[in-house]
């Protein structure tokens, strides 16, 4: 089987680097999987699982743009991610046994309105350290409006795609299962694999992509 190794080389941020890498790997036109292996060398997310997770969100970003998700992908990562507890992947010397020996089937692709892929977990926060003003949907349900300290959304592995609840440090509010979950407010910022961004938003949507994902988890 044809499969090309994209290993690290650039800041798990670098979207113009990431995507030169996988259009490199894209040139050969027998190619049928590719095994994603982060190296963090410079960490932009407050953990190195958090980096690792980054960096495979940006590779299948790539693809999604370039219309190339008939691509299987492998994880490579050397320690547990949220992306790899979200879709019961090993790590370290097993994932690169996984990878290159392993079977792909079709998963959801979680992205947002930004064109930015999930694999771990995002949250809509109030900006500044404030709470969160507005209220989020899952699909036509629900899930909160008033004020909250943040809303957790993870993909997941079977369908119909996400869940998110809301954050509470004592008693979690319970998950919503959907297709995409929408969050409208004042004060809007939005964490992806532990990274925040600085810009307000007044709405944010997580969705399934309608091309779904070739992971290899067999």
């Amino acid at each position: 089987m044809p499969f090309a190794l994209i290993s690290q080389d650039s800041r798990s941020d670098d979207k113009k680097a990431i995507r030169a890498s996988v259009a490199d790997a894209l040139s050969d036109p027998d190619l049928t999987r590719l095994l994603v292996e982060p190296r963090v060398s410079e960490r932009v997310a407050p953990s190195l699982a958090d980096e690792s997770d980054l960096y495979l969100a940006h590779v299948l970003a790539a693809l999604m743009v370039t219309e190339r998700l008939g691509v299987e992908v492998a994880y490579v990562p050397a320690e547990a991610t949220q992306a790899t507890k979200r879709y019961g992947l090993p790590h370290g010397p097993s994932a690169r046994e996984l990878a290159e020996h392993g079977h792909a089937s079709p998963v959801p692709l979680i992205r947002d309105d930004a064109a930015t892929v999930l694999v771990g977990r995002a949250r809509h926060l109030g900006a500044e350290g404030a709470k969160l003003h507005g209220e989020t949907y899952v699909d036509s349900e629900r899930l909160f409006t008033g004020e909250v300290g943040s809303i957790r959304i993870e993909p997941t592995p079977e369908e119909p795609g996400l869940r998110a609840q809301v954050e509470r440090l004592l008693l979690p509010g319970r998950w919503l299962h959907g297709r995409a979950a929408q969050t409208g407010g004042t004060n809007i910022v939005v964490e992806r694999e532990g990274v925040v961004t600085t810009r307000v938003l007044k709405r944010s949507t997580f969705y399934r992509h309608d091309t779904d994902l070739l992971l290899v988890r067999r």
